[in-house]
C-alpha cells in the first residue's frame, strides 16, 4: 500500500495572505522523575531501562506536583501567548483522546474565562496522535485566509497533555515515556498589531494506513512501522522544502520530535541531514512531551540565542497512526519585530 497525504485540503499549501507566529511560551510542572524508576515501576528488565538512557537518551520526564494540574498548565502557557492580548477562535491539539480535566464538563467555558475570550470558539484537534499541535498550526494559518477574514484576526494554538496520568498511557514499549507539557502560540496575518516572530513558509504532511492499528499494532506490524518512519518524515519534509521553493541544505534546524535519539541518528545518517542541525538539547532532560516536542524546541533554541534572522526552521512531528507533519517556519528580520 502506498502512503498518502491526509484528506483534509492541502495542509502544506501557500495561502494568499503572509502568516506570522508569535513567540512560543512554554508551560511545565515543578516535578520531575527519572525515566529508569518509571520504567522499573511499570516492571521493565534492567536490560530495557539501560537501552532508555543509552540509545534513545532518555533520562528525566516532566511530571505534575501532587498540587498542580494540566490545565492550569494549559492557561499559564495561553495567557503567556496571548499577551494581554484577544483572540477569535483556540485550537487545542492533544495527544490524547480523553483528557483528565476534560472529563468534567466545562473545559471549553472553564478555559474562554481563564483567558477572558468570552465569545472565542474553542475546538479540539486530536485522533492524530503527536502531530495533533503541528496540525492545529496549518490549521490556523489558513483562518486569516478565509472568506470576510478583518485585520487583527488571532488564533491562539494550545497544545499539551497530561502524559503521566497513568504508567500505561506514558510508555511507549521500545520507544519512549511521555511526560506533562503545555505550549502556545499565537498565529495572525499582516494586518493588525501583532509582529511576527515567525514567519510561515510551507508545511508537508503524509500518513501512511497501513499502521492504523497504532499501539495496538502487532510485533511485525511494529517492526515494519519503525523502518518505515524515516523514508516518511523524509518525504513529508521533503514535501515541505519543495513547496517553499528551497531544499534540505536551506534548513538551518529541524525542532524534532524528542522521543529518541536513535531515530534521529538514523535519520541523519539516511538523509545526509548533518546531526548538529537538530536541536535535539531538551531530549535527556524533557524527553518526549506529545505533540509539543518541537515548540518546546523551537522555544528553547529561541531563548538560548541560537536562532537568527531569516534562519529556516523545519517543525516536526511524527506519531503511531502513522501520522507525519513538518511546518517551514523562517525567523523574522529584526526590522519586523
Amino acid at each position: 500500500m502506498t502512503p498518502t497525504p491526509p484528506p483534509d485540503p492541502g495542509p502544506g499549501t501557500a495561502g494568499p495572505v503572509a502568516v506570522g507566529f508569535s513567540r512560543v511560551s512554554v508551560r511545565l510542572p515543578r516535578g520531575v522523575e527519572r525515566v529508569d524508576r518509571i520504567l522499573e515501576r511499570a516492571g521493565s528488565s534492567p536490560l530495557e531501562r539501560r537501552m532508555f538512557a543509552k540509545f534513545h537518551g532518555l533520562r528525566d520526564s516532566p511530571t505534575l506536583a501532587p498540587d498542580e494540574s494540566m490545565e492550569d498548565l494549559l492557561v499559564g502557557a495561553a495567557r503567556d501567548a496571548l499577551g494581554g492580548r484577544g483572540a477569535d477562535v483556540v485550537l487545542y491539539g492533544h495527544t490524547q483522546s480523553v483528557q483528565d480535566f476534560a472529563c468534567a464538563p466545562g473545559f471549553a467555558q472553564r478555559l474562554r474565562g481563564a483567558l477572558g475570550l468570552p465569545g472565542a470558539g474553542v475546538y479540539g484537534v486530536s485522533q492524530i496522535n503527536c502531530v495533533s499541535v503541528l496540525r492545529a498550526l496549518e490549521m490556523a494559518r489558513r483562518y486569516p485566509s478565509r472568506p470576510g477574514a478583518l485585520p487583527g484576526d488571532r488564533v491562539l494554538v494550545l497544545g499539551g497533555d497530561h502524559g503521566s496520568v497513568a504508567d500505561a498511557a506514558r510508555i511507549v514499549p521500545s520507544v519512549t515515556v511521555a511526560g506533562d507539557a503545555a505550549a502556545a502560540v499565537v498565529v495572525h496575518g499582516p494586518d493588525g498589531n501583532d509582529v511576527p516572530r515567525y514567519r510561515y513558509l510551507s508545511g508537508g504532511a503524509l500518513r501512511d494506513g497501513r499502521f492504523h492499528r497504532s499501539l495496538r499494532m502487532t510485533t511485525k506490524e511494529l517492526a515494519l512501522f519503525s523502518r518505515s518512519c524515516v523514508g516518511h518524515l523524509a518525504t513529508a519534509l521533503r514535501e515541505a522544502t519543495d513547496r517553499a521553493g528551497i531544499g534540505f541544505p536551506d534548513i538551518d534546524w529541524i525542532m524534532p520530535d524528542l522521543s529518541s535519539a536513535l531515530f534521529w541518528r538514523n535519520f541523519c545518517r539516511e538523509t545526509g541531514i548533518r546531526q548538529e542541525r537538530i536541536c535535539l538539547d531538551l531530549l535527556p532532560e524533557r524527553g518526549h512531551n506529545n505533540g509539543v516536542d518541537a515548540l518546546c524546541a523551537l522555544q528553547h533554541a529561541d531563548t538560548t540565542g541560537r536562532l537568527g534572522p531569516g534562519d529556516r526552521v523545519a517543525l516536526v512531528a511524527l506519531g503511531p497512526g502513522a501520522y507525519f507533519q513538518v511546518v517551514i517556519v523562517e525567523v523574522a528580520p529584526e526590522s519586523s519585530r
